[in-house]
């Protein structure tokens, strides 16, 4: 038996928010969120999964949305790499779910709690040891509450869990161990497959109930993610290197940045050329001149297109 890998934002998608996930996302959910303890009994999932993908919708995939106890609205992303600003994009993701309740001349009253659960596939807090972190608005000299039921921002940093499969003691480990390595298992342990809903994920996350443009679509994604690691390992060796040689702190950050901007042409480079043949050099200057941002959306773009022709226009809109 192959896995897909629930990393991945596409299969992440599939197993979480399809129709038929609701019993998987509350065992996951409560498991997260409350300690393994029943607190979420019925949920509603926000715009399911459906498959085919539509092209040329960013980020199609990356966000599972449900309502939970009938007014709390939870927003579920898992993210593999540590792209820029990515904190502050979390921020503004809950917000907007929070603020986006209320229509012009609606009560505040009727605002209800939002929770952002993000699942990371890299260290965030360095500083904290625990796998699970959980922040709130609070006071800052007596760290006193400020609605602290209404906004929460949960973290759970995969890295940080070393447990082995006989070491899984509750829920919320088999479910990270799960979240962590089903993509190298080659069957369902006993430990995984005694929770119900942990066998049901693996069920949907089997290979085999794929079918060919799912896979294609989620071979271009964990393609993409390599190529994006691969990009940042090398622009962050670059830039230490400029750092280095210019023996300043200020310099090392401006060289890490300018290896990290790199790495992103680079990988934009070779994607278009994949997908539309190679590039002339006029075209190269131009797009070697947007930033580090427009470059990461250009690359998004261009891998979520479905036609040469839909890629050559978006790439006119950039340059």
């Amino acid at each position: 038996m192959n896995f897909i890998n629930p990393k991945i934002d596409f299969a992440f998608k599939k197993i979480f928010g399809s129709p038929e996930s609701k019993d998987i996302l509350i065992s996951f959910l409560n498991a997260m969120l409350y300690e393994a303890q029943p607190v979420i009994e019925d949920l509603e999932i926000i715009d399911p999964y459906l498959a085919p993908k539509i092209k040329g919708v960013k980020d199609t995939y990356l966000d599972v949305k449900a309502k939970i106890d009938g007014n709390k609205t939870v927003i579920i992303e898992m993210q593999v790499l540590n792209v820029e600003s990515f904190e502050k994009r979390i921020l503004y993701n809950a917000t907007k779910a929070y603020s986006m309740q209320l229509t012009t001349g609606s009560r505040y009253s009727l605002l209800n709690p939002v929770i952002a659960l993000t699942i990371t596939d890299f260290q965030m807090f360095e500083h904290l040891e625990t796998v699970i972190s959980r922040f709130v608005f609070k006071e800052k000299t007596f760290l006193t509450d400020y609605l602290a039921d209404e906004f929460e921002l949960v973290f759970v940093e995969l890295p940080k869990f070393d447990k082995t499969l006989q070491e899984l003691e509750t829920l919320t480990d088999k479910w990270i161990y799960f979240m962590k390595t089903a993509q190298i298992l080659r069957s369902v342990p006993e430990e995984l497959g005694n929770v119900p809903e942990l066998r049901q994920a693996l069920a949907i996350a089997n290979e085999a109930n794929l079918d060919p443009d799912e896979l294609e679509d989620l071979e271009r994604r964990e393609i993409f993610i390599q190529d994006q690691r691969g990009a940042i390992t090398k622009a962050t060796r670059i830039g230490r290197e400029q750092g280095l040689e210019q023996g300043l702190e200020q310099g090392l950050e401006q060289g890490i940045e300018q290896g990290i901007k790199q790495g992103k042409l680079e990988l934009v480079v070779r994607l278009l050329e994949r997908r539309v043949g190679p590039l002339s050099s006029e075209i190269q200057t131009r797009i070697s001149q947007l930033s580090a941002e427009q470059l990461e959306n250009l690359g998004e773009a261009v891998l979520e297109l479905a036609t040469v022709s839909d890629v050559t226009d978006r790439l006119q809109t950039y340059l």
